[in-house]
């Protein structure tokens, strides 16, 4: 089976989280500094805010005496939501308000009508009590307990025995203004209602009789759903679905006939359906197959001559006749059938034309029948709607509404409302968690540097070959005679066999490690690098030829030499002389003995292809310490020389634009570039750049 493989890389929820986890230990210390401050501030705020305190009190209403009672077997009828909205609503209404701030004489409390500044005249009474009404609407809340006949009225208050106090006295108010308050004109108006609603039953009466007997002598009935039609109507009907039913059937009747005189025509009787379809002509045809099947053995075995061969074509002859006389019969019964369908048709049109005539007569009788009938159901309208208006009439005449009391009294409340402390204490931290993640990750957005391996390949196009881990200390190179399974050791193992090759290829000898810029690690790796093939057996020599830097003196532990590489390429000695012991076994080196600077072309020429040659037949790995490749053309006439390049990288700094650009100018130079090497790598990082250091392999690492 042919796999296809999508384009793109399809993230996994496995790499994000490990992403997000190398994320937080690279940069916890960040998030966790956010976090902290961002916490603290709200804490500090949310101290500073003013307790507010809520006092609740619960009215409850009694929907007893409901004017929507909906049986009289109900023993309890249920207030309809409107209702109980507009009462919630009237708990907050502006007379309500009105009425308790002057209870309370709340227009003079400075909490609602606060001092005008100093300079402004004082308010007016008037001036105050718009103030309190103001200030008081926009502290008290109205609501209905879920679907129940409770209402609740709450106040807020910076002083929690004003909160009950207020709370409790517009309960009050409201059951003073609402309960006890008798409509007096209802009565009377309750029995004018019921006067006219005896007239109009009597009227409905009559009128019902006259559309009744109307009807019965025009001979118009009522159907379903109270409509009305005549007996002609309802003849109709019936007779016009058959009608359309019989011209259907006429038509594809005469369209069968028509089809078959066709077919007749063209001498094609045997495409006409109704004769491929006939029992008989099948069996005519069964036989005709058979016996022609008989004539053409006889004919095959005695010729045309033979009695019994003449004897089974004349049978055929005879069949083909009655087949002839079968094909008539089948035609001619299409057309008997078309006429009868044309008959049928015919005759319910005459009856429909009948009927037509006697429907139009009673067209006058029908209207005359509608006008009644209107007039009827008006004054059944009338009838309804004066019922509904005295039953909310009698209601009104025993009270405004359903009947209401205090079911809780306001009690001081112990503890604020308002600010909820520990939630705000945790939705400063949460805050101060997400100010930080969003920093972290910026910060991590901003990264311009190389962490991945598919970060690598994309941008240089050859393979990571190592990454070597983040260590401590002066001379990190002495890790590998110190520590030799340390992971900064393993890392190098690593380097070195992806740079000598698999067994039966040609081994590199010349290996030049070089860099973009400089700072990222590449003397150290070169000498590590030169130490783990010197301890694998390699005759190996390192040469530092960073000359304008000279750094891999300052990490080597031999004395300062008087002759190095510099004064070999003047010709001012022998290799003899340039090449000295480092101190590791198998190891030699060749240093630069100080900083050089100058504008000729010390590589050039033919002398450093020549020391190369030279050194190639005495030792079995020569580690060239390249300077960087952007802005100096030393490495890259360097790089042209060697069999082997490696391109040091510093993980998470060295920028993609300046790791493409000395990429390019290797592969320009035809330089073998044959990999490149992380350095400095957060060994926390397993998932992005250390590729092996995982827990997994932590026990494959001691000495760390």
């Amino acid at each position: 089976m042919k796999v296809v493989k999508t384009a793109g890389y399809e993230t996994r929820l496995g790499d994000l989280v490990r992403d997000a986890r190398d994320l937080l230990r690279r940069r916890y210390l960040m998030l966790l500094a956010i976090a902290a401050v961002v916490t603290v501030i709200g804490v500090a705020l949310t101290t500073r805010i003013t307790p507010i305190y809520k006092g609740t009190a619960r009215v409850q209403i009694d929907p007893s005496r409901n004017p929507l009672l909906r049986a009289q077997s109900e023993e309890q009828a249920q207030l309809a939501n409107e209702a109980i909205e507009t009462e919630v609503s009237a708990m907050s209404s502006g007379d309500l308000v009105r009425d308790v701030v002057k209870r309370l004489n709340l227009a003079n409390d400075p909490e609602f009508v606060p001092a005008p500044a100093s300079g402004k005249p004082p308010l007016t009474p008037e001036q105050k009590m718009a103030a309190a009404i103001g200030a008081v609407r926009g502290r008290v809340d109205a609501s209905r307990e879920r679907l129940t006949y409770v209402i609740t009225v709450s106040f807020r208050s910076r002083d929690p025995g004003k909160a009950a106090l207020v709370a409790n006295t517009f309960a009050q108010a409201y059951l003073d203004k609402k309960v006890g308050d008798k409509i007096g004109t209802a009565e009377r108006q309750s029995q004018w209602l019921q006067k006219r609603m005896d007239e109009l039953a009597n009227e409905i009466r009559q009128a019902d009789e006259r559309v009744a007997q109307y009807q019965a002598q025009s001979g118009i009935v009522r159907g379903a759903a109270s409509q009305q039609g005549t007996i002609v109507d309802q003849q109709i009907t019936p007779l016009s679905l058959q009608l359309a039913a019989a011209e259907a059937t006429a038509a594809e009747a005469r369209s069968k006939e028509q089809s078959a005189r066709d077919q007749v025509r063209r001498g094609q009787l045997d495409a006409i359906s109704d004769v491929r379809q006939s029992v008989t002509v099948q069996d005519l045809k069964r036989q005709e197959a058979m016996l022609q099947q008989t004539m053409e053995d006889m004919r095959s075995r005695y010729g045309p001559r033979h009695p019994d061969f003449i004897k089974t074509e004349e049978q055929l002859s005879a069949i083909r006749k009655l087949m002839r006389s079968e094909e008539v019969g089948v035609i001619g019964s299409l057309k008997a059938n078309a006429n009868a369908a044309e008959a049928q048709a015919g005759s319910l049109r005459g009856a429909i034309a009948k009927l037509e005539q006697k429907q139009g007569d009673n067209a006058r009788a029908s209207v005359i029948a509608d006008s009644l009938q209107r007039d009827a159901d008006s004054k059944h309208a009338a009838y309804d709607k004066m019922a509904s208006q005295a039953l909310e009439s009698r209601q009104a005449a025993q009270n405004s509404i359903a009947q209401a009391r205090i079911v809780d009294q306001a009690d001081m409340p112990t503890a604020p409302s308002w600010p909820n402390r520990k939630l705000l204490y945790a939705l400063s931290l949460m805050a101060g968690l997400g100010i930080g993640i969003a920093v972290i990750v910026t910060q991590e957005m901003m990264v311009t540097g190389l962490r991945s391996v598919d970060d690598v390949e994309e941008e240089v196009g050859v393979p990571l070959i190592a990454a070597i881990p983040q260590v401590g200390g002066k001379r990190p190179a002495d890790i590998v005679v110190e520590k030799p399974t340390s992971q900064f050791a393993e890392a190098l193992r690593n380097a070195r066999a992806s740079l000598i090759g698999v067994r039966g290829q040609a081994r590199p000898k010349v290996i030049a490690l070089t860099s973009a810029l400089p700072g990222e690690g590449k003397t150290t790796t070169a000498f590590a690098l030169a130490r783990v093939m010197a301890m694998n057996g390699d005759r190996t020599i390192v040469i530092d030829t960073d000359v304008r830097r000279a750094q891999l003196r300052n990490i080597v532990e031999t004395p300062m030499p008087r002759f190095g590489l510099v004064q070999y390429l003047h010709g001012e000695g022998s290799i003899e002389d340039a090449i000295e012991p480092s101190g590791t076994p198998n190891l030699d080196q060749i240093l630069v003995t100080e900083p050089y600077f100058s504008s000729e072309n010390l590589f050039g020429n033919d002398q450093m292809p020549d020391l190369l040659d030279k050194l190639s037949e005495r030792y079995d790995a020569i580690i060239l310490d390249l300077p960087p490749l952007i802005g100096l053309a030393d490495g890259r006439f360097l790089a042209a020389l060697a069999d082997a390049v490696a391109l040091v990288i510093r993980w998470n700094t060295t920028p993609k634009h300046a790791v493409a650009t000395a990429a390019a100018s290797l592969k320009a130079d035809n330089a073998n570039l044959v990999g490149t090497i992380f350095t400095m790598v957060d060994t926390n990082s397993n998932s992005i750049g250390a590729y092996y250091y995982s827990e997994q392999y932590s026990k494959y690492y001691q000495g760390e």
